[in-house]
């Protein structure tokens, strides 16, 4: 507001009356400041940090400090000389002379407005004096005179805060301005400054600098502090968004202003020092005096050697910095705009002396203060030096390190110029009509496509943001004995990156200062941030056994199948695993199921060889074959389950383990229940009608009825659960290659297989008491229980393992085996090894039959006798008793019902009783039984044997044998009574010789 207020006092000033314009003219007299100017055709306006800016208590007077020899008297002079040169150039500028208009900026921006405004207040005024003189030129016809001549464009400040402040008053009058040290990165917003341009690059290359020089150590924590202001402000946020992006963190980030007092920068130090040993590394975007005011700090907090710092080119290699403070600021490294050295400006400065230097009015000032002399008879005299000025500038000169900026932006706005003259005014030597006055809007456009070769040597051009190419020299403050200090070229950067010598800096490796939060986690492990820390503070968690690092904060599962790779950086397909014939488990299974293969078919080949013999006729020929071929195909199923999974093995195993046990179980179930059937036939007391379904035929009906089931389970598992080939995962480090069989496609055909097996086991149990000719049923009653005991492992053994495979084929081998052994092996030792055995005498009913006499009581005996007696009457003539005499025998009574001749002798103690009966009308289909009843007074047990005679003579007795496959007979168990019967039920051809009878000690005897 103060700045609106000021412009419009200056342009309302001719109106004001007369007593307010003098008080104005007053005003601004007092307050208006020195400046150097030189006359010309073309004013070129200039702002330089002659003084230092004001101090912090002397800010609201913008009373600025002490006089400057590099950022101000030395730019003044380089100013001067170029145009000088320039105006001497025939090639620039023909017939046309620069001339100047400098102020002094204090390096402050309220100062630096103040002298804006002055250089604005002179365009108005010139503009309203050439066009009064026009006026009275016309009215009058005399000579007009000549006033102040309007700049056309700017030089300066070097500052970017006060930049930005002038720029923003400039470009509304349309009036360019280049920079020669201005390096915010808000000032190539060409929106927002569109008249701005610049020799030196954007602070973002200079960030850039310092994260790839932080980053070349491996500073991953380090503070951060910059100048309060735009310069430093911008220049730190471009440097912090870039250090994140390459992991550095920032342990501290503060801001102070260059003027703050010793308090601020002593509170900044005690944060700074809050974060050692860790962050050692302080990146400083700041401004030579604040570089400055850290170093006295440090100083008077005694941390001389803990801190580096890492500056930005505001401190360069200036050693107006590190005066008095060396010991703090070695070590430091810096960044320099890369200009080459300006010698022909030496030539002209060092030579300058204050009483022959008229045009420079701040020279004396300088003169005296650099030399602390007093220059007598000058109007600048200073009363507060006494000596008297000798010394020559000579005396410890150092040239400004932005020398060659200074003059590359004199020398764009020259070039400019001449281009807009040479376009304006072709073959026109001077200023042309169409330059009077020169449009800035124009101008701008000429200095944008300026294009040269600057003082030292390099190209000087702007892009579409006004700004230059960046090139940098890396500087390290060294010392080089022991109380010398001097800056050293150690490096360079430009858009190509960074070069660095590190011998030049380091004396080895291991000199090299860490300024790290957390130290690299090892292989195979992440970083995990502590809560409240920045990212680079972090404690180092491994990765589990299957997880590959991500990223540095991440562990990745590897997917089912894979493994991480030996540098965890991803995974790798984990080798599938299948059953391989050479493994030790396959070998035994193949080795185990061959020698059943052999055995089976030796079997089967003995059973084909002597299939009409009674032991493999009285065995169910048909249904042994059945048997024998599913206990093959049990040891087959081994090679599909060991055969690498296909398709057509998985179809092949599924059936193989459902129909192979299905087979054999059925065909035993089938014999098994024939057997049962028998018995229960006979034990009713007449045996007048045959069981069904005996014949061989029913048998193999039944059997394949039973198997067929198993099949149709089979098929529509096929249909609901195709078998394809699938990759499983018993852990997470195995994968093997297997048919999918699901535990549905398991449990139903074993399921199935085991009903029949639990009901071979039931009727084998029911039969298992049966005559010692009819032991079949034993060996089938052994054969269930030892598979069922197998079968019963199997279940937790299949489901509780990774060995499924090998459990199948063992367990299916097994119980092949089992069968093969239990039910075969006997009567093939009979046909090999006994032949004699194999007679149908041996399988016929047994010439002994133990029967039970009874010794109850009178009363009980007699009743059981009477029922007996009654029970064997049969009505016609074919019914004769014999009765025995009385005794030591006691009463015998034998009733027959037999239609044939028999002749029955009884023997008992010496005394014999004989009983015979011819022959009378036959019926062959009538059974016959004989029932004997003794009763005895005497209290001892005794055993009635029945013998036959002339056997050989008399022909083969066929006996009623369940395992024929003929004529279906029943025999039933003798009652265990006392007072008992036997009914024996046989064809009507066999003669009973003698009935003898034999004391035993037991009450009862079973058949």
């Amino acid at each position: 507001m103060g700045i609106l207020h000021l412009l419009v006092f200056v342009l309302l000033g001719d109106r004001l009356g007369p007593t307010q314009s003098d008080i104005l003219a007053k005003a601004q007299a007092s307050e208006r400041r020195v400046l150097a100017h030189i006359p010309g055709d073309i004013i070129i306006g200039a702002l330089f940090s002659v003084h230092h800016q004001p101090p912090a208590d002397k800010v609201h007077e913008r009373k600025c400090g002490a006089v400057r020899e590099q950022y101000g008297i030395q730019r003044v002079e380089a100013m001067m000389h170029t145009l000088d040169r320039i105006n001497a150039d025939p090639h620039i500028l023909p017939n046309i002379t620069l001339g100047c208009e400098i102020r002094d900026s204090c390096w402050h921006s309220a100062v630096a407005l103040e002298q804006s405004i002055e250089f604005i207040r002179d365009t108005l005024v010139s503009a309203e004096e050439e066009e009064g003189m026009s006026k009275c030129t016309t009215e009058g016809g005399g000579t007009p005179m000549k006033g102040k001549k309007p700049i056309v464009g700017l030089i300066g400040p070097g500052s970017s805060s006060v930049a930005i402040q002038v720029q923003n008053l400039l470009q509304l009058f349309n009036i360019p301005q280049i920079a020669y040290s201005a390096t915010s990165m808000d000032l190539s917003d060409k929106s927002l400054y569109k008249y701005f341009m610049r020799v030196v690059p954007s602070d973002a290359q200079q960030a850039r600098a310092m994260v790839d020089i932080v980053k070349r150590y491996n500073w991953t924590y380090v503070s951060a502090i910059h100048t309060e202001g735009n310069y430093g402000e911008s220049g730190m946020e471009a440097f912090k968004d870039m250090a994140a992006k390459e992991g550095i963190c920032i342990a501290h980030s503060d801001k102070i202003y260059s003027n703050a007092g010793e308090q601020s920068f002593d509170r900044l130090l005690d944060k700074l020092r809050s974060h050692l040993p860790k962050a050692r590394v302080v990146a400083c975007f700041c401004e030579g005096m604040t570089v400055r005011g850290i170093l006295m700090a440090m100083r008077r907090r005694r941390l001389v050697g803990e801190f580096l710092l890492v500056g930005s080119d505001g401190w360069a290699d200036r050693y107006d910095v590190t005066d008095g403070f060396q010991r703090e600021a070695a070590g430091g490294i810096t960044i320099k705009l890369q200009s080459a050295y300006v010698t022909w400006f030496d030539d002209y400065y060092l030579n300058l002396q204050p009483d022959t230097n008229l045009r420079n009015p701040w020279f004396p000032e300088f003169w005296q203060h650099r030399f602390q002399c007093r220059l007598k008879g000058l109007p600048q005299e200073s009363a507060k030096y006494n000596k008297t000025c000798t010394k020559l500038l000579r005396h410890q000169y150092a040239q400004d390190t932005k020398m060659g900026f200074v003059i590359n932006a004199i020398y764009s706005m020259a070039y400019g110029l001449h281009a807009m003259q040479k376009s304006l005014c072709p073959s026109y030597a001077g200023l042309c009509e169409a330059m009077r006055p020169i449009d800035g809007g124009k101008l701008l456009e000429f200095l944008m496509r300026t294009n040269f070769t600057g003082v030292s040597g390099e190209v000087v051009l702007f892009d579409e943001n006004g700004d230059s190419p960046g090139r940098y020299e890396i500087m390290n403050f060294k010392q080089m004995s022991e109380e010398d200090y001097s800056y050293i070229h150690v490096g360079s950067w430009d858009n190509s990156g960074l070069k660095m010598d590190d011998e030049e800096i380091w004396a080895n490796s291991s000199a090299i200062i860490r300024s790290v939060c957390s130290d690299p986690c090892e292989k195979a492990q992440i970083k995990v941030i502590r809560k409240g820390e920045v990212s680079c503070c972090w404690t180092c968690t491994p990765c589990k056994e299957n997880e590959f690092v991500f990223d540095e904060y991440t562990c990745r599962m590897c997917e089912l199948g894979s493994w991480p790779t030996d540098d965890l950086t991803g995974c790798e397909p984990i080798p599938v695993q299948y059953l391989l014939w050479g493994d030790p488990e396959p070998i035994a299974a193949v080795v185990f199921a061959c020698l059943g293969l052999l055995a089976t078919i030796f079997v089967t080949l003995v059973f084909i060889r002597f299939h009409d013999t009674p032991v493999v006729k009285s065995s169910s020929r048909e249904l042994c074959f059945i048997i024998l071929a599913g206990i093959c195909l049990g040891y087959l199923c081994t090679f599909c389950l060991i055969a690498k999974p296909h398709v057509a093995y998985c179809y092949l195993q599924r059936l193989g383990i459902g129909l192979s046990p299905a087979m054999s179980y059925s065909a035993l179930v089938t014999k098994t229940n024939r057997i049962a059937r028998i018995l229960a036939g006979s034990k009713k007391k007449i045996c007048t009608k045959k069981p069904r379904f005996m014949s061989a035929c029913a048998q193999l009906v039944i059997a394949f009825i039973l198997i067929l089931i198993q099949l149709g389970i089979i098929v529509a598992l096929f249909i609901m659960e195709p078998p394809q080939v699938i990759y499983d995962y018993p852990s997470i480090r195995e994968v093997h290659l297997i048919c999918n069989t699901t535990t549905l496609g398991v449990v139903a055909p074993l399921g199935y297989n085991g009903l029949l097996i639990l009901s071979c086991t039931f009727y084998a149990f029911k039969t298992r008491n049966v005559p010692a000719n009819f032991n079949e049923a034993k060996y089938i009653a052994f054969t269930m229980y030892t598979t069922c005991i197998i079968w019963l492992a199997f279940v937790p053994i299949y489901f509780g393992s990774n060995y499924k495979i090998i459990t199948m084929c063992f367990s299916v081998s097994l119980s092949a085996t089992t069968a093969l052994c239990c039910m075969f092996v006997p009567k093939v030792y009979i046909m090999l090894a006994k032949p004699e055995r194999n007679v149908r005498s041996a399988f016929t009913t047994s010439t002994v039959v133990r029967m039970h006499v009874g010794d109850g009581k009178a009363a009980s005996a007699a009743s059981r006798s009477s029922s007996l007696a009654n029970l064997f009457r049969r009505r016609g003539s074919g019914t004769d008793t014999v009765r025995s005499s009385p005794g030591a025998l006691g009463e015998v009574k034998l009733e027959i019902s037999c239609l044939t001749w028999m002749r029955v002798v009884i023997v008992s103690n010496g005394k014999t009783v004989t009983w015979a009966q011819n022959e009378r009308s036959y019926r062959p289909n009538l059974w016959k039984r004989i029932s004997i009843h003794i009763k005895k007074k005497e209290e001892a047990n005794q055993t009635a044997i029945i013998k036959t005679t002339d056997f050989e003579d008399l022909g083969v007795l066929t006996p009623p044998s369940p395992f024929r496959d003929s004529s279906v007979d029943s025999i039933s168990e003798s009652p265990t009574s006392p007072a008992s019967e036997l009914p024996l039920c046989e064809p009507c051809s066999p003669i009973y010789d003698q009935l003898m009878l034999r004391h035993y000690s037991q009450s009862s005897s079973s058949l």
